[in-house]
């Protein structure tokens, strides 16, 4: 079974989307490990979202898809924030 993922650092208020075939606490663990990646500058990532696939080519295919709508997600919660104050 794989997945798509989100983590999110309340450090750096920042997401990070991917994909793992593997457990993903184990994924999570390696995140948080010592390494030079993107997930590097904090210490504080959580899973806020996972949605399993039957195969790492649709869980690929998740992530482009939600990496390319991001554009359009952040100026809709931006929007949506300003409506409301």
């Amino acid at each position: 079974m794989c997945c798509c993922y989100i983590l999110y650092s309340p450090s750096l208020d920042r997401y990070y989307i991917g994909h793992t075939c593997e457990l993903i606490e184990e994924r999570l663990r390696k995140h948080l490990s010592d390494h030079s990646g993107y997930t590097a500058k904090a210490k504080d990532w959580s899973v806020v979202f996972v949605e399993e696939f039957l195969n790492k080519s649709d869980a690929c295919r998740r992530e482009r898809e939600i990496k390319l709508q991001l554009p359009y997600l952040t100026r809709l919660l931006f929007w949506n924030i300003f409506s409301v104050l």
